[in-house]
């Protein structure tokens, strides 16, 4: 058998595996850069989800009042928000990483699937951040830590990071040639936030959708991230005080263990639709840079 491969070609994803070193420079490059000449530097990764939550706490908690019949709703709200912040961050910088390293693409060569996993892997760092701010708001409202909810946690951040690898792969890719894919971006991100019950309760939808809207509502892997989260930090604080059962609102889903198990093979489903549209564009990525 041969020790020789065509020049400029590589195992796609499972690069990232073998060239740690490389990513782990491309990791520390983007987070030393990312408040690089900035004045408050890391301050701002609590000040923009913290601006965020206010915002929406204020409009469609207090004055629209989508907080009634959910307990506790700022925990609710910001378990959800710092979800719906992951993916948009990930998502939004794996689409331009290609052609925001554009020099290094054209100049050497290296698995271009590094780019977009570095960036996700970015968005990740930044959203620890707010993960212990909401964490200790948590705790102050009376939450209880269990393994459950902590596994269940880790498992809605997992989902998160292999969805918007995938979609990054696809747009990232397709943002090379026709730098049109970023507006698509843009307004998917637009809609991310009211397509999961961050801003109001799963049952709301069940109780006006048909059985067919909601199952592919419920599957969608934004959706199952931000119920697993209301799972892990919301849940025991909205009940643990409660006399009396728990409302319709404050119960999670029934099917959520079939709905997630749908969601994860959309997620791994969307990184190798992904990898082989970024696999057929990589060839002219320094033609098109």
């Amino acid at each position: 058998m041969s020790d020789f491969r065509t020049p400029g070609r590589g195992h796609g994803v499972l690069d990232i595996f073998t060239r740690r070193y490389l990513l782990k420079v491309l990791v520390k490059k983007d987070v030393t850069t990312r408040y690089r000449n900035s004045i408050f530097g890391w301050l701002w990764s609590y000040a923009k989800p913290a601006a965020q939550f206010l915002v929406y706490y204020l409009v469609m908690g207090r004055i629209i009042g989508l907080d009634r019949g959910i307990d506790n709703f700022p925990v609710y709200l910001f378990s959800g928000i710092v979800v719906v912040n992951l993916f948009n961050e990930s998502f939004s910088n794996a689409t331009t990483s290609i052609v925001s390293n554009k020099a290094l693409v054209k100049k050497i060569y290296l698995p271009r699937e590094l780019f977009p996993v570095a960036t996700v892997i970015v968005a990740f760092v930044h959203f620890l951040p707010q993960v212990a701010i909401l964490i200790a708001v948590a705790l102050l409202t009376g939450w209880i830590p269990s393994m459950l909810g902590l596994v269940l946690a880790v498992l809605g951040m997992l989902l998160i990071v292999l969805f918007s690898t995938g979609l990054g792969l696809f747009f990232g890719a397709l943002n090379v040639a026709f730098r049109d894919a970023q507006n698509f971006v843009e307004i998917i991100r637009t809609f991310a936030t009211w397509t999961a019950p961050v801003l109001y309760s799963w049952t709301m939808l069940a109780d006006k959708a048909p059985a067919w809207l909601l199952n592919i509502y419920m599957s969608n892997p934004l959706t199952v991230a931000v119920e697993f989260f209301h799972q892990g930090f919301w849940f025991s604080t909205s009940t643990g005080a409660q006399a009396n059962p728990p409302t319709d609102a404050l119960l999670p889903p029934p099917l959520l263990p079939i709905y997630a198990v749908v969601a994860f093979a959309i997620a791994i489903g969307t990184i190798i639709i992904g990898q082989l549209v970024f696999r057929r564009f990589e060839r002219n990525f320094a033609q098109d840079l």
